[in-house]
This record gives structure tokens, sequence and C-alpha cells, in this order.
């Protein structure tokens, strides 16, 4: 298992200015780390917007974002897209093809992020009070918003967390809240059905 404190995670600056990128990890196996988006099969990061702006778009990519902490971002764009990112640990998924408006509604916003290449890989990320066990073959992770966490055998806190490749030699553990008031975000990362056998 791979260990984070996001404090620590390489940061990258928006080219236009509006925020900084600290990425986690990306799969399959043999492309994490920064790489152009032809490179990798899903991707976990960590995001700041410090202002209005538009958000990327990622064609034939299906995204998840949730607020971790700030006032929040209300975003905008084609299809009817309107909504209004101001609850912490509640992600909200959309596709990547659609361009959005980003417009904080206070100060800066962190947020987590995932990303799928569809047809490919795709991603359930949820909110979690109690016990996670991540399936065999799935790649994942797990980020803890509040409170601590057991992880075989190690304590994590806020703004610590693990991730894990699908194709790990040994099955993840299990993730157990170690203090009343513990929740975290649990991204489970898996093979599409019809995607045939992982890379890596």
């Amino acid at each position: 298992m791979n260990h984070f404190d996001v404090e620590t995670l390489p940061v990258s600056p928006w080219r236009n200015g509006g925020g900084e990128t600290r990425e986690i990890a990306s799969g399959p196996a043999g492309s994490e780390g920064p790489a152009p988006a032809a490179a990798w099969g899903w991707r976990a990061s960590i995001a700041t917007i410090a202002q209005d702006g538009p958000f990327s778009v990622f064609p034939g990519v299906d995204r998840s974002i949730t607020l971790l902490s700030g006032d929040g971002v209300r975003l905008v764009g084609e299809g009817g897209v309107d909504h209004l990112l101001v609850r912490a640990g509640e992600p909200f998924a959309f596709p990547g093809d659609i361009a959005l408006g980003a417009t904080l509604t206070g100060g800066s916003s962190r947020d987590f992020n995932i990303m799928t290449r569809r047809g490919g890989w795709a991603a359930d990320v949820r909110r979690v009070t109690g016990p996670a066990t991540p399936p065999p073959g799935h790649a994942g992770v797990f980020y803890v918003l509040q409170g601590t966490w057991s992880y075989d055998g190690t304590v994590l806190a806020a703004g610590h967390g693990v991730w894990w490749p699908h194709d790990s030699a040994h099955s993840p553990a299990t993730a157990a809240p170690a203090s009343p008031d513990a929740a975290a975000l649990w991204a489970d990362i898996r093979p599409a059905p019809d995607a045939g056998p992982a890379e890596g």
C-alpha cells in the first residue's frame, strides 16, 4: 500500500493561475506520476480552486469531485448542469467531456478529484464512517476527512490516506474507524466490465 499526506504531495500550479493540483496517483501500473491524460486509465488528485474560471475538458473521461474544505463552488455548464458543491464530503459525478465554469461561493476551495477513462475504468466515490473493505482486483484511494482510522496497523489522521493499484500482490486491508467522529472518502476504482484484462 502507498501512504500519503496531502501537505507533502507534489504541487503543480495551473497554467491559468486559477489554482493548483496535488496528484495522489494514477494508473494502471507504470503510469504513476504527472502525465498527459492519454497516459493514464485513472487519476486521483486534490485541487485547490483559488479563483473563478473554466474547468479543463477531458473527452472520454468521467469525473467525480468532492469538496474537502472552503466555502465551496458553483459548477455551471452544458446540458443544464448547475450544481452547488458546498457540502464537504459529498461527491458529485459528471462527464469530463462537458465544458463547466466554476464560481467560488466564498474563499478558495480544496477538492478531491477522481478521473477514469470511459470504457476502460469506472469509479464509485463515497463517504464512509464504518469499516471499508476494498474488493480484490480493484484499485482505490482512501482519504481521511476527519477523526482517525486504522489501516493495516497504521493510524491515519485527517488529510492522510492510502492508495493501491488493481494488481497489488496482496489484497488491500480493511480500513476501520478509530475515533467516534471518523469519516473518510473511499474511491473504489475498477476495470470496466467490457474493457478486457486490465493493463499493468
